[in-house]
């Protein structure tokens, strides 16, 4: 069983094909504050918060690889498509790139990979992991294939070096990336659920 992680994908879920269309974006902080309060929950029963000192360094040699190629095929994609229109974004925008890169991770690694390693196994969950996060993205094709190969490489390094810190900051950059890339046709204005569908 994967409780909380079903529980995360209901409340986000939930808000993206139901809830949003009908509510002020304010609202947005009643389903973030229920998917916090779940992650931490859940941490605070297993005493894992994705920070283990001694995996940084390993984590930080992994992510920064994986960061080089994920930019190399980004960049590249959208040079051969022609949309990549390289510019210099805010440091205030790419800090909040990292504060919501490290929340995604931390509940990628801490509860959805935990949780589908314990109901499956060790490498079962490094896939089913990845599928349940890329599921909140659906119907939006680009994010849900990015979000799914981004998790299949993040969840392999954090099983092996257990520190989201790496892992923020290349989900960062794998952000600014896509933004950079790509127009937003392509990537369907960044939006999820029925926003997408409505866009």
């Amino acid at each position: 069983m994967m409780p909380f992680t079903f529980a995360i994908l209901a409340t986000v879920l939930g808000y993206t094909w139901v809830a949003k269309p009908l509510l002020p974006d304010v609202y947005v902080a009643v389903p973030a504050a229920i998917v916090v309060a779940l992650g931490v929950w859940h941490d605070l029963r297993t005493g894992e918060w994705g920070v283990a000192p001694d995996a940084l360094w390993g984590a930080v040699r992994a992510s920064a690889i994986f960061t080089v190629v994920a930019l190399v095929v980004l960049l590249g994609a959208g040079a051969a498509l022609g949309t990549l229109r390289l510019q210099m974004d805010t440091a205030g925008h790419a800090a909040l790139l990292v504060v919501w890169g490290a929340a995604q991770q931390w509940l990628l690694q801490t509860v959805f990979l935990r949780e589908a390693q314990r109901a499956t196994s060790r490498r079962a969950g490094q896939l089913l992991a990845p599928l349940c996060f890329a599921a909140l993205h659906l119907p939006n094709p680009f994010l849900a294939a990015a979000t799914l190969a981004g998790a299949l490489v993040w969840c392999a390094i954090y099983d092996r070096y257990p520190n989201i810190l790496p892992l923020a900051c290349s989900h960062a950059i794998a952000t600014l990336a896509i933004l950079g890339a790509f127009d937003s046709a392509t990537i369907g204005g960044l939006q999820i659920g029925l926003a997408y569908l409505k866009r």
